[in-house]
């Protein structure tokens, strides 16, 4: 292996942090013995605080409307192939109500960008979640909100928030979202949700159309300075209804490959193996946990609107990446040596 490749893996072990070029570096030049390393590294970090335990979250997608046109994302604005639906907050208690029987304790509210649910609604849903099940952690990804709501959401009893900066770099962001959407607002959202005080959550796509090797050293970078709580990312997947519908899928490997540096980046951060994962790999979950990840998020929501939650193309909602088949997910993560475990699932100290 290229020496200069294997001193920087060492000084990402030693040190958590790498410099822009370094970073860029370590991602061009990889080979499959650095890949080996990276995880062997991240799941000895990762086991140091969390053992070989994996926390699930229930994934509850409320809707699929969205204000948003983003250039890749199959539920965008102007998608009319795509059959729109809608949870109401009554639904929404029973996807919780039979989470919390099959042993979630954390759910996670996600929409496209549906005005619907105002705080007006929201505030309300939240209360009654927390009042219902108390030691549950509730996660949203709600999408670009003011201050002001993210406050109120927060102080109703939320307490994490997962918003994708999608890229740390303008120009590449204005390549991927309509002219209404600004990258400058993406980060203040990011930052008010940090300094309010949520459990955080940034994340990216790998192999997104135009993305350079730079363009992932600059995302490594930004959460190497902003360092969130959590950190979601997976592979581009194409939808066939959108500008993007003809561009390659992002790989798995490179993105098991990010993910162990993430986890070297931050040792304690809360590293989603993604359904994106599982979607272009059988194995791709496991992948992901043997990387250094150590979240899986099977989808709680209704049967009947999984499929039209549709982000990309041949999503997989069913087997493993369904709440209901938590068994067979347990199963399929003992395979490989690790236990699920029925817990909040909160950030660590170390």
């Amino acid at each position: 292996m290229n020496k200069q490749l294997e001193m920087l893996i060492y000084k990402l072990i030693n040190e958590q942090g790498l410099s822009l070029e370094e970073y860029e570096f370590l991602i061009k030049n990889r080979t499959i013995e650095s890949a080996r390393l990276l995880a062997e590294a991240a799941v000895k970090a990762r086991k140091k605080i969390y053992g070989n335990t994996v926390f699930i979250r229930g994934l509850i997608e409320i809707s699929n409307i969205c204000k948003n046109d983003c250039f890749y994302c199959g539920i965008r604005r102007s998608n009319y192939s795509c059959q729109r639906y809608r949870l109401t907050c009554e639904e929404i208690l029973e996807c919780c109500k039979e989470g919390y029987g099959l042993g979630f304790r954390t759910f996670v509210l996600q929409d496209g960008e549906d005005s619907y649910y105002s705080d007006e609604r929201l505030l309300p849903l939240l209360k009654d979640i927390k009042s219902l099940y108390p030691d549950c952690a509730v996660t949203l990804s709600l999408g670009e909100r003011s201050r002001e709501s993210y406050q109120k959401l927060f102080d109703a009893g939320a307490d994490r928030y997962l918003l994708r900066h999608e890229t740390a770099e303008e120009e590449h962001y204005l390549k991927l979202h309509p002219e209404n959407m600004s990258y400058v607002n993406r980060m203040r959202c990011l930052k008010d949700l940090k300094e309010i005080g949520y459990q955080t959550g940034c994340g990216f796509m790998v192999g997104s159309p135009y993305q350079t090797n730079r363009q992932l050293a600059m995302d490594l970078k930004f959460i190497e300075t902003f360092r969130p709580q959590m950190c979601g990312i997976g592979p581009f997947i194409p939808h066939r209804d959108t500008p993007f519908g003809n561009q390659p899928a992002g790989a798995v490997e490179l993105t098991c490959y990010l993910l162990s540096v993430i986890r070297l980046i931050k040792p304690n951060i809360l590293l989603p193996a993604t359904t994106a994962l599982g979607t272009l790999e059988e194995t791709g979950r496991e992948k992901g946990i043997l990387s250094g990840a150590n979240v899986v998020m099977p989808n709680l929501s209704p049967v009947s609107v999984r499929e039209k939650y549709r982000l990309y193309d041949n999503k997989v909602s069913d087997g493993a990446e369904s709440a209901q088949c938590v068994e067979e997910l347990k199963k399929r993560m003992e395979a490989i040596g690790y236990t699920i475990i029925t817990d909040r699932g909160d950030i660590n100290k170390y």
